[in-house]
Order: C-alpha cells, then sequence, then structure tokens
C-alpha cells in the first residue's frame, strides 16, 4: 500500500473507533446516575470508614462552577463509552497493523492482546477497589483542633479516579512487555534474574512516584503485583529460553 492508501486506512478505523465511543458514550447518557453512583463509591467507602475512626471529620463533595455538573456528566459517559466500546477500537487497531505482519506475528500479537486485555482490566479494578483507602488516610490528615469541612471537588476527585485506574492497568501490562522482548531475543532470562533486585527496587520507586494520592495503600497495591507478576515473566522467560536451547541443539 502507498503512503495514501494507509492515510486512508488510518482515518477509516479512526472514524469507525471515534463513532463506537460516540455510540456507547451515548447509551452510557442513559444510565449516567447508575455511573456516577459507581465512581463515587470510593469516596462513600472512605467516608464509613472516617465515620468510624475520626467522627470529628465531616467532608462531603462538591461541584464548584455553572457548567461543572455538564462537564462531569460528559466525562463520566465518555469514560464509560470509551471502555464500552474498547473491543471495537482495539479491533480497528489491530485490523490497521495486521497487515504487516507475518502469520506468526499475527498469531504472536493476538495472544498478547488476548492476554493484555485481561490484564490491564485487572489493574483498573485494583486501582478502582484500593481507591477508598487511598482517599481516607490522605482525609485523616485533617487537624481534629481547627473545625474545618473537607470539600471534595468532584471533577478533580474523577480525574484523580481515572488516573489511578489507567496507572494501575498500564503497570500490570508492564510484565507482558517483558516477556514480549524475551520473545523477540532482545533480553534473556539470565538478564532478568541478574537484574531482579534492581528491577524491584524500581517498581517500588515507580509505584510511590505513579500514584497520584500519594500514600502506601496505593503504591503497595500497584508495586506488590508487579513485582509478583515480574516474577512469573521471569520464570516464563527461563521456560522459552529453555526450549529455545533445546530446539537448537
Amino acid at each position: 500500500m502507498s503512503i495514501a492508501d494507509h492515510l486512508r486506512e488510518l482515518r477509516y478505523r479512526l472514524i469507525v473507533a471515534i463513532a463506537a465511543v460516540i455510540v456507547c458514550s451515548a447509551v452510557a447518557a442513559i444510565w449516567y446516575d447508575q455511573l456516577y453512583s459507581l465512581l463515587l463509591w470510593p469516596y462513600e467507602r472512605a467516608v464509613a470508614i472516617l465515620a468510624e475512626r475520626y467522627p470529628q471529620l465531616q467532608p462531603a463533595p462538591v461541584i464548584e462552577g455553572v457548567t461543572a455538573p455538564f462537564t462531569l456528566a460528559i466525562k463520566v459517559c465518555l469514560t464509560a463509552g470509551t471502555v464500552a466500546a474498547s473491543p471495537v477500537w482495539l479491533f480497528q487497531l489491530w485490523r490497521f497493523i495486521a497487515p504487516g505482519l507475518r502469520a506468526r506475528e499475527r498469531k504472536g500479537a493476538a495472544i498478547f492482546l488476548g492476554v493484555g486485555i485481561p490484564l490491564f482490566l485487572a489493574g483498573v479494578g485494583v486501582g478502582y477497589y484500593i481507591m477508598p483507602q487511598g482517599i481516607w488516610v490522605m482525609l485523616s490528615f485533617t487537624p481534629d483542633t481547627v473545625p474545618v469541612v473537607n470539600l471534595l471537588e468532584l471533577n478533580s476527585f474523577l480525574s484523580l479516579t481515572l488516573q489511578l485506574m489507567v496507572i494501575f492497568g498500564l503497570g500490570f501490562l508492564i510484565p507482558l512487555v517483558v516477556v514480549g522482548l524475551n520473545l523477540m531475543g532482545v533480553v534473556s532470562a539470565k538478564a532478568l534474574a541478574k537484574a531482579r533486585s534492581y528491577v524491584i527496587f524500581g517498581i517500588f520507586v515507580f509505584g510511590a512516584v505513579a500514584t497520584p494520592s500519594t500514600d502506601p495503600f496505593s503504591m503497595l497495591a500497584l508495586s506488590l503485583p508487579m513485582a509478583i507478576l515480574y516474577i512469573v515473566a521471569e520464570v516464563i522467560a527461563h521456560i522459552h529460553d529453555k526450549r529455545k536451547l533445546k530446539a537448537q541443539t
């Protein structure tokens, strides 16, 4: 295909992907109240924990500005639409890339895509589940000697929630990238074993820097699964290298 043909193909794939997101976002608007409650669950859970441990604190969610409710609704619906339309836009991405791959590469890419999506969703789920812990830890630093009310701006809270879930999802994909580099011959299992301590240390540093809430629960919830998944990736790399060595002898 010429460059012009590639650009036309890319334009077509983008139009289909964007249309799918728009349609799914419009459908998600029907269940906006339910989606709003779902995204606000981490806050409500954190408030329940605070009520048991710090009853003097009275946090309250607020929406600031005339256009803020509309902006919040757009964010919620677009987020739900993007997630719901993920099979469509991932398939469009696959259809754009697949013609340039060999048969073996297409098979490997399909496997990685099949494994990567559950890992990403698992990371998103972990980030969503541990969010209440991070919220109540941060709010617990409010001084009880001064009468003050914690006002949580919902647009900022939603952005924080989405950032945390995306970071967790991408973090869970790092071991998959390690396995891919090993299968491509870029890194060996021995090299992964030698670098294990440094990598795990780097994972914990990454967990401390990457988590927006800066609380220890979020850092550990991201770092520990990543470290375990790295060790699993190292084991897979050892198995692959042994099979590769037997095939050469």
